[in-house]
């Protein structure tokens, strides 16, 4: 019955707008008798979030991703704690309204929640679940753009004269020349580097994969930290200490933090570099493959931070 209710407004579509169909659909449910509500509605909230998070892991979505986008759509659903098909945009207004004043965030915290919940409901329509997404109609919410910080070139030099191992020397060079992500630098093995073309390929957010490139000075201390190594880890960086693990993305920032710390460069982590490769980028017109990548990629990088 509950596709027969969906027939009858897509029927209706072509001589009613967008908020009466909306309207049909609610008088629809509230009017039609109990087991036909109930045919309607027996897909929960929580089963709608559930499939919503598995498409979103099969488009290729991060964990983290799709974590984020279970903490935001969990909370509005429990707060409203009505049927998806319900809910309305003045609902969905009022609760981005009252989630900033309670939770005393700001503009660019509530737009990253509108983003997720529009997503989510975006893709309700997609499926035919709902006519339209109540979050169509709630726009963008605008926010001061942040300059955000760069690592100044004598920091960097700083940085890279006081490693006092091969290895930092050349994790330090790797990320600056390539402006990878931490989590694409500890994923690599030794194989995946090419230092005749000076180049390796990465896999980024949802598994995509392309190439970065490293300079020659890169390369020179790339090479040297890897002659150095007696151990036999496919790893292109690993710890220090036996039994020589691959490093992981905590163990990285936690070197970088603690350098910086050290030898007082403020807020040494590794997507600074990745900042700082892409505006230098931006600032001389060096649009290289890596270079569209890292300016394309800014905005969403700078959101990560």
């Amino acid at each position: 019955m509950g596709r027969e209710i969906y027939d009858i407004i897509n029927d209706m579509a072509e001589v009613l707008n967008a908020s009466q169909m909306q309207k049909l659909q609610e008088v629809l449910v509230k009017r039609l008798s109990e087991n036909t509500v109930s045919d309607y509605l027996q897909t929960t909230n929580v089963d709608f979030l559930d499939m919503f998070l598995t498409a979103k892991h099969l488009e290729g979505c991060s964990d983290k991703t799709i974590r984020y986008y279970r903490c935001n759509i969990e909370k509005m659903l429990d707060t409203i704690n009505i049927p998806v098909i319900k809910i309305t945009t003045e609902m969905l207004r009022k609760y981005l309204v009252e989630y900033q004043t309670i939770n005393n965030c700001g503009k660019v915290t509530i737009d990253n929640i509108r983003r997720s919940l529009s997503t989510f409901f975006s893709w309700l329509e997609e499926e035919d679940y709902i006519i339209k997404s109540p979050m169509k109609r709630i726009h963008k919410v605008k926010t001061a753009v942040i300059v955000k910080d760069t690592i100044p070139d004598e920091k960097i030099e700083i940085l890279r004269d006081n490693c006092n191992n091969l290895r930092d020397r050349a994790m330090i060079d790797f990320l600056f020349s390539t402006g990878i992500r931490v989590g694409e630098l500890v994923r690599l093995n030794i194989d995946d580097i090419d230092f005749s073309e000076r180049e390796c390929v990465v896999y980024g957010k949802g598994d995509k994969e392309r190439k970065a490139y490293f300079d020659a000075k890169t390369k020179i201390h790339l090479l040297n930290y890897i002659e150095s190594r007696t151990d036999n880890n496919i790893a292109l960086f690993v710890s220090l200490n036996k039994p020589h693990s691959r490093l992981t993305e905590s163990g990285v920032e936690l070197r970088l933090r603690e350098m910086g710390k050290k030898l007082g460069v403020e807020k040494v982590h590794p997507h600074k570099f990745r900042r700082t490769m892409a505006t230098r980028a931006i600032e001389k017109g060096r649009m290289t493959s890596g270079g569209r990548q890292l300016c394309a990629d800014r905005s969403e990088a700078e959101t990560a931070d």
